[in-house]
């Protein structure tokens, strides 16, 4: 058990030692100033002449947030389009699959162009190679970067005394991909592949099993895929299970470099902050109120994961972990961990089955999904703690009397006013559409079946939704067992 604990811990340090000089080499490139990846210049000023693009073109914010928004708007009708028409494509569909329907495609390609990455499908069973690599691989990274290009307007925004001159979301973005995801994704990829996770692009495969039958099974570009996915925070995975699966995730080893993947950049990007504007300290603080929320939030999930479930006592069995939903060559505590790490960086990947933590620990992943900015997702969990940063701040200055600043900034009416709308959207658009959720399946018994999909202590319970029902009385099966086993029983 000792040798599960250090294995975390050993990850969350290497992650923390790692981003200071990653956060350094970060703040380089944000700036402007000499890095070892400069052999890209040649390249990236090509690219943006084709664009009609001049780097050198300072913006406001106006102009950075038309580009951001216009490239994105880009990048989804691409996206859509190679989903819809999949079954059309010449080249690395091996498998022979057919077109998406719309509305899935539609859904798939909304979710990764904005690092949601949300998975109605099994890529295995329904995306060919050209859609994995083409579509999702290109959107994990492109998204990610629109993140980081937004943290670093923002860093400048600090930085200048108006918000005229920003820089160059266009020059940002080309960077923030090919200076700081690429190189970091080789490294990555290449690892995974030594360590067993496949990396071609052969169509199904027929093997013998231990068993003695046949059986087919998928393969392809897994590797290059799963590294950007947890680099960027993007965690659309290549197969159906994300990382539960063997070739995405094969053993401990791969499981602690996705992990470390995971905290990487959202680490180095808040030290990012403190050497781009001479903040370090400041930065250090920052780091510290995210990592007291991370361990807090990992104390409480590997020790109800430890723990198990309190009901096997009861029924006079050994307590033993919560291993339900969990792969063995992990075990709870790395599970418990992931867990912790994916919610805290909006990641969205898993290496075993968050419905099936303890209670406790899915309350962690919520608030760590509510809060959004433990860390959080690369370039975007910065900004969002930079909100609440707005809102605390001008709340202190209110108590002791004080015009409210931050960082030599007064932090006036419209400032508060922007904050505090971003900080309510997110608890108003999630309770109302769960509330209309819910009342819809009180009302309509089918559209519950449909909806749910989940019965028992894993879902909502029906007499919790529907009021005019009496709560059960009859005691539970499980409890029933502590005490007299049925008939027929062991």
């Amino acid at each position: 058990m000792n040798t599960e604990f250090n294995g975390v811990l050993l990850i969350f340090l290497a992650s923390v030692l790692l981003a200071w000089p990653l956060g350094r080499y970060i703040a380089k490139v944000f700036s402007g100033q000499r890095v070892w990846t400069d052999f890209m210049n040649p390249f990236e000023n090509r690219l943006l002449r084709l664009a009609g693009v001049n780097p050198e073109q300072s913006m406001d914010w106006k102009g950075n947030m038309k580009a951001l928004l216009v490239l994105n708007l880009g990048f989804f009708l691409v996206a859509y389009l190679f989903l819809a028409l999949q079954g059309l494509h010449p080249f690395w569909n091996p498998n022979g699959f057919g077109n998406w329907e719309p509305t899935l495609a539609f859904n798939t390609a909304v979710s990764f162009t904005t690092n949601t990455n949300l998975q109605h499908y099994s890529g295995e069973t329904g995306a060919s190679y050209f859609t994995q690599l083409m579509v999702f691989c290109w959107l994990q990274f492109v998204s990610a970067a629109t993140g980081i290009a937004a943290l670093a307007l923002l860093f400048q925004g600090l930085k200048n005394k108006s918000a005229a001159n920003l820089g160059n979301f266009w020059a940002l973005f080309l960077k923030s991909n090919t200076r700081i995801l690429l190189p970091l994704s080789i490294a990555v990829a290449v690892f995974l592949v030594f360590r067993g996770a496949p990396a071609d692009f052969r169509g199904l495969q027929e093997i013998t099993t231990l068993e003695g039958e046949t059986q087919k099974v998928a393969g392809g570009p897994v590797a290059p895929m799963v590294a950007i996915k947890q680099l960027g925070t993007n965690g659309g995975g290549f197969f159906g299970p994300n990382s539960t699966h063997p070739f995405e995730n094969p053993d401990y080893l791969t499981n602690a470099a996705e992990t470390f993947s995971i905290l990487l950049i959202p680490i180095a990007l808040v030290f990012a902050f403190g050497f781009y504007l001479n903040r370090r300290k400041l930065a250090i603080l920052i780091f510290g109120v995210m990592t007291l929320l991370f361990l807090s939030f990992n104390a409480v999930s590997i020790t109800q994961e430890m723990k198990g479930n309190p009901a096997m006592e009861k029924m006079g069995l050994a307590e033993q972990p919560n291993l339900e939903g969990k792969e063995m060559r992990f075990g709870p505590v790395a599970s418990a961990f992931w867990g912790v790490a994916t919610t805290s960086t909006s990641n969205g990947s898993v290496n075993s089955m968050h419905d099936s933590h303890t209670p406790l620990s899915g309350g962690v992943y919520l608030v760590d999904m509510f809060i959004n900015a433990v860390y959080g997702g690369v370039g975007v969990g910065f900004i969002n703690f930079f909100v609440y940063l707005i809102i605390a701040v001008f709340i202190a200055g209110l108590m002791i009397g004080r015009t409210p600043e931050f960082m030599g900034k007064k932090i006036e009416a419209r400032e508060v006013k922007i904050a505090t709308l971003v900080v309510i959207l997110h608890p108003f658009l999630i309770l109302v559409g769960t509330a209309i959720a819910a009342f819809a399946a009180t009302e309509n018994p089918d559209l519950a079946a449909a909806w749910l999909k989940n019965p028992s202590f894993h879902g909502f319970r029906k007499w919790r939704m529907n009021s005019r029902r009496p709560r059960p009385t009859t005691v539970p099966v499980s409890k029933a067992w502590a005490t007299t086993p049925p008939s027929g029983t062991s």
